[in-house]
């Protein structure tokens, strides 16, 4: 069940006075926390939606938070630093220390915690592109090895943690980021790691939880509301969950199949419950309500699998996960205790915050001044005009970010096969909706609110208008544990193009479309507005351009495994990164720290690449990239290990969501 504190453990993350992935109106914080004496009235002076406001060319790095100038436009970026003979100044890779030597005119200073780099000093030079928890663990892996001391991670914001966020609302804790850890039991590198830090409480870390089997399913509702304004049976919500949570069990069955007809996991659902009606013996009514409730189910599904529509999603490779025991927790204090605790183990100087990243040149002979003789094989050019030359760089930036920056973050461009895999996967938006009340309408044992629209159906292909119907993407709202008396807090989810649009929304749209859903499903004219809302906005962030990945139809759990292979492919123009992060053979789980147990080889014995590219994508969750598992979706217990070392070192997908 998830549960919740009211604290927050670790050290408090930078702080931006540039707005996060989170809408916000009207004034520049991390969220908009809204109250108003009376809610459902107009603003005087609404801002224009955030994904229309000016902001700078979107950039790299995992993380959330959108780069706007404090003032709301972009800001002029400085030519490329790249001089004809390829020779560049920059100190990124001087040794982490806390030296105060002064910047010479010309060099990238490299900033940490109000330190500066000191003299140069030998061995391989890496830069990790992302600060999320695919850029952290990479980093603590790294920073943890001898060989090492040259290591600096570009963070395109003022915080780390990427789609970890924990924020202080609501008198409490809330995570508008990863929310739950999933399977929580010893196969789960979250949970091994979460447990290290102290970070669980008694009951997560108990023998009897660990051991607690799911099945990979979302839970029933506590109560179930039609759009009718009457209670659904929870009998018939009941029988309707084991028939779909059967026939995605089903869906396993296809792994190892050549060929799948038909070829995604919505159509088999589709033809499969037609084959079921038959045998229904209702009414009409009724038959119709268990058709709306399944169309719920699928809503459900697409949070889980971070899609618009299960259509979208491919069959065959939809197994590819494993349901591990354990029922799903969260952190007291917080999600981002964890990633608290991996910076607190890096050294200081090893995070570079607000250093966007531009283009990536790759595989290339690049100089700086302060190494003469010396070439680089790679150099990272930001948007501010600093240029730092590397032997290796590791890439962990979302993949939505990818998507719409293909064609001028790397050049050369990436070979056929990585660009194809990159098209091909897919990625979807999921948001949360935080409603706060100060009086609760639920019941007090209430955990899990569902919400059925009686005149929809999944074999209904039509869609209304985005405008009208955006809500009925909601699949209902999560109880948070009361932070105080006077603060009763509801979580929504919702996901695909409906998610995305309703970012486009003002705060006192939202509100007043789901005041009018609530008053509407219980009945109740009279119900209380909630007295503010706070939410998620990924696909509005330029540097995350959505949530997470599915394995789309036409792309299977190799394309994930070919992105993560190292460039260049025939591993010439590197010095030796060791093989343990070179994606050809086996590490051990994301986030853990130091060589693989046991494996005896010494750091610069293996195969040598310059670039390397590690997917942090759909957290928890069963689609190839679903290589490990951390993301803000209703919670299930599922996990999918990692083919590469690369993949699930850097945190391909990490177990929580």
């Amino acid at each position: 069940m998830p549960t919740r504190g009211a604290g927050r453990a670790g050290t408090p993350c930078p702080t931006s006075p540039r707005p996060s992935p989170f809408h916000l109106w009207p004034r520049p914080s991390p969220f908009h926390l809204w109250p108003r004496p009376s809610p459902l009235s107009p603003p005087a002076r609404p801002l224009a939606p955030f994904f229309l406001r000016p902001r700078p060319s979107p950039l790299s790095s995992s993380g959330p938070a959108p780069r706007p100038s404090s003032s709301g436009s972009a800001t002029p970026l400085a030519p490329p630093r790249i001089p004809a003979p390829a020779l560049v100044s920059s100190r990124l890779h001087e040794p982490p220390s806390g030296g105060d030597s002064p910047e010479p005119p010309g060099t990238a200073a490299m900033q940490s915690g109000g330190r500066q780099a000191e003299a140069p000093g030998r061995g391989p030079r890496v830069l990790v592109v992302g600060g999320g928890i695919a850029g952290l663990g990479a980093a603590q892996r790294l920073c943890h090895h001898p060989a090492f001391s040259h290591l600096r991670v570009l963070e395109a914001t003022a915080r780390a943690g990427g789609r970890i966020r924990s924020e202080h609302s609501f008198g409490g804790v809330v995570e508008v980021g990863a929310h739950w850890i999933h399977g929580p039991s010893e196969g789960n590198p979250v949970f091994r790691l979460a447990a290290k830090y102290g970070l669980l409480g008694e009951k997560a870390l108990s023998e009897e939880n660990q051991l607690i089997e799911t099945g990979g399913h979302v839970g029933l509702p506590s109560v179930s509301y039609a759009s009718s304004g009457v209670s659904v049976s929870l009998e018939l919500v009941a029988e309707m969950a084991r028939l779909f949570h059967g026939l995605i069990d089903q869906t396993r069955e296809f792994l190892q199949a050549a060929e799948t007809t038909p070829p995604s996991v919505g159509e088999y659902l589709k033809e499969k419950i037609r084959q079921h009606m038959a045998s229904w013996t209702e009414d009409e009514e009724t038959k119709k309500l268990k058709l709306a409730i399944l169309k719920n189910l699928f809503n459900v599904e697409c949070c889980v699998s971070g899609t618009h529509s299960m259509d979208l999603v491919a069959l065959a490779p939809f197994g590819e996960y494993t349901v591990l025991p354990g029922l799903d927790c969260t952190f007291p204090e917080g999600y981002q205790g964890l990633t608290d605790c991996i910076m607190a183990s890096l050294p200081k100087d090893v995070m570079v915050f607000d250093k966007p990243v531009k283009t990536i040149h790759w595989n290339g002979s690049f100089q700086e001044a302060s190494a003469p003789g010396e070439t680089f094989p790679v150099l990272v050019e930001c948007e501010d005009g600093d240029c730092f030359p590397a032997h290796h760089v590791v890439v962990t930036v979302p993949l939505g970010f990818l998507k719409k920056h293909l064609d001028t973050f790397f050049e050369p461009p990436l070979p056929t096969e990585k660009v194809e895999a990159i098209r091909k996967i897919g990625f979807g938006t999921n948001n949360k909706i935080f409603l706060e009340f100060k009086e609760p309408f639920w019941e007090p044992d209430c955990q899990h609110i569902q919400v059925v629209w009686e005149d929809t159906s999944p074999l209904e292909d039509a869609a209304p208008a985005l405008h009208d119907a955006w809500f009925k993407k909601l699949i209902g709202f999560w109880v948070l544990p009361p932070f105080h008396r006077a603060s009763h807090v509801l979580c929504g989810f919702i996901a695909g193009l409906e998610s995305e649009f309703m970012e486009t929304l003002s705060d006192e749209d939202v509100l007043r479309s789901l005041t009018k859903v609530l008053r509407r499903v219980t009945g109740n004219p009279r119900l209380p507005a909630p007295r503010s809302v706070l939410r998620s906005c990924w696909h509005s962030a330029p540097y995350t351009r959505g949530s997470y990945s599915y394995v789309a139809v036409g792309s299977s759990g190799d394309d994930m495994d070919r992105l993560a292979q190292p460039l260049p492919s025939d591993g010439k123009g590197a010095q030796g990164l060791p093989w343990w992060l070179s994606g050809k053979e086996p590490a051990c789980s994301a986030g853990d720290a130091g060589p693989v147990p046991g494996s005896g080889r010494p750091p610069g014995q293996g195969h040598s690449y310059a670039l390397q590219y590690s997917c942090l994508e759909n957290p928890m969750d069963r689609g190839a990239c679903s290589r490990c598992c951390l993301q803000e979706k209703p919670h299930t217990g599922r996990f999918t290990p990692p083919r590469t070392g690369l993949c699930c070192l850097a945190g391909g997908r990490l177990t929580g969501s």
